[in-house]
């Protein structure tokens, strides 16, 4: 069957390590920032169609995952300065970032460090910074941390397997990423799962005070999210939310880990309304 999206990858030499990307559409640069375990390979084709629609997508590898060279950086702020030298590579003066699950931590530690380089900030299935009252749920931890995901982990992992609509969204999703993915690219040892975990540990003890930031901060912000998120709760967005400067949330009923995987058309307008109306 053919592939509903494919482009090369590149690579943005940064002197000491290399980062890879791929660039889909035209428009305003939109750089998307990945999950635990993700890869360029795990975004689904058919979200990435929708954004593309409206804006350059690009999806990277942080130094040290996937494609990309180097050796994986255990704190945020770190991750986050792949987004600054990715955009000064590609010579973008300005971007918006899409961070999903942890790409969402590392999303939110750069809309505050680099406050003239993003211009909106859109959270998916993430958390604030910050001790929050809902830890992640044990189901997410057996599911994965498993050297290798299986589709029923899958279900557990981003969506809801409660819902009949939600599993059924699930095949559809996994059917058109298995079209494209290099497993082996994908993070599979305890090693690498501690890196990112330590990088979730500083994040929560937050001595930059990102978290009083973040409900200061003028950048239009969304988040979207699922009502049943067995690593990030929505829910500990409701104790910011209303101290927030510019921000706005949906919440998806009958929805896991990866909302923008289980409605990618839906997902998709919503950012483009957003950030089409809100400056």
């Amino acid at each position: 069957m053919k592939k509903i999206y494919e482009t090369k990858t590149s690579f943005a030499d940064l002197g000491d390590r290399k980062i890879a990307y791929r660039s889909y559409g035209k428009g305003t640069p939109i750089i998307f920032v990945n999950r635990f375990r993700g890869t360029l390979d795990t975004w689904d084709p058919l979200f990435i169609k929708h954004m593309s629609k409206r804006f350059n997508v690009i999806t990277f590898d942080y130094t040290g995952v996937g494609y990309s060279t180097g050796k994986m950086l255990p704190e945020i702020v770190l991750v986050a300065q792949d987004i600054k030298d990715l955009a000064d590579a590609l010579k973008l003066d300005t971007i918006i970032v899409l961070g999903w699950s942890y790409g969402g931590l590392v999303a939110e530690a750069a809309t505050l460090l680099y406050p003239n380089l993003i211009t909106h900030s859109i959270l998916v299935g993430t958390n604030p910074p910050g001790q929050n009252e809902i830890p992640l749920e044990q189901v997410f931890l057996d599911s994965a941390l498993k050297p290798i995901n299986d589709f029923d982990d899958e279900i557990i992992l981003f969506f809801e397997p409660k819902s009949a609509f939600s599993r059924a969204a699930a095949k559809a999703s996994h059917d058109r990423i298995h079209k494209q993915i290099d497993v082996s690219k994908i993070p599979s040892t305890m090693e690498a799962f501690q890196i990112y975990f330590d990088g979730g540990a500083g994040f929560r003890e937050d001595i930059l005070n990102f978290r009083e930031q973040l409900k200061k901060t003028k950048t239009p912000i969304l988040i979207i999210c699922g009502d049943h998120d067995v690593s990030f709760a929505v829910e500990n967005w409701y104790a910011i939310f209303n101290q927030m400067t510019n921000a706005q949330i949906i919440v998806y009923s009958g929805t896991g880990h990866g909302p923008q995987h289980q409605y990618p058309e839906l997902t998709a307008k919503s950012i483009i309304s957003f950030v089409k109306h809100i400056h």
